[in-house]
């Protein structure tokens, strides 16, 4: 067992990262699933308007999202396994890595959001629109968090707790799974 784990217990009332950092995945989860359930729900009642309006969305600044955040999530695991084997250089290489794709997740989608804005397409526009800002502004709001979260991994990471650079990268990896929901949800299916 490695030297980070030595005296860890880990069961159902002490996962990974700690039981509150669960409890805010789930609420926050929950969340996100309530508002996508409900624009699937608006989606069926109006499915012209709602295609029409999915055709004014950049697929390919979605496209580059995913990728960034997937690999920004990947070498935030990475870097993690690395602090595990005791690697001070290797996980903060990988930890710096997973915080520049999360800054350009969110300088792309700070992007998208202004040639939305400038098109004229407010929350107010549509139901699709009040949809896809909502979503995707408390989505961006969560990354904004996260990135903090992360900066501040970044800056106390050789006297921080292992189990408290654990709960930051959950909640990053919870940002990743509620994107890979919302990016098909908004962008792909018609």
């Amino acid at each position: 067992m490695s030297k980070v784990y030595k005296n860890k217990k880990e069961s159902l009332g002490y996962p990974p990262g700690g039981i509150l950092i669960w409890i805010i995945v789930f609420v926050e989860f929950a969340t996100f699933c309530m508002g996508i359930c409900s624009l699937v729900y608006d989606k069926t009642k109006d499915l012209s308007e709602f295609q029409t309006m999915q055709t004014q969305l950049n697929r390919n600044f979605a496209f580059w999202n995913t990728i960034f955040l997937l690999t920004s999530g990947a070498l935030l695991a990475l870097s993690l396994r690395i602090k595990e084997n005791s690697n001070e250089s290797g996980f903060t290489y990988c930890l710096f890595g997973s915080v520049g794709f999360g800054i350009s997740f969110l300088v792309l989608k700070f992007l998208e959001f202004y040639d939305k804005w400038s098109l004229g397409f407010s929350l107010d526009s549509n139901q699709f629109y009040t949809y896809y800002w909502l979503l995707t502004g408390f989505h961006y709001m969560h990354v904004a968090v996260g990135m903090i979260i992360l900066f501040y991994i970044y800056i106390h990471r050789k006297s921080m707790e292992f189990v408290n650079i654990e709960a930051g990268a959950i909640f990053w990896h919870m940002c990743d799974l509620i994107w890979l929901i919302l990016y098909p949800a908004l962008y792909l299916i018609q």
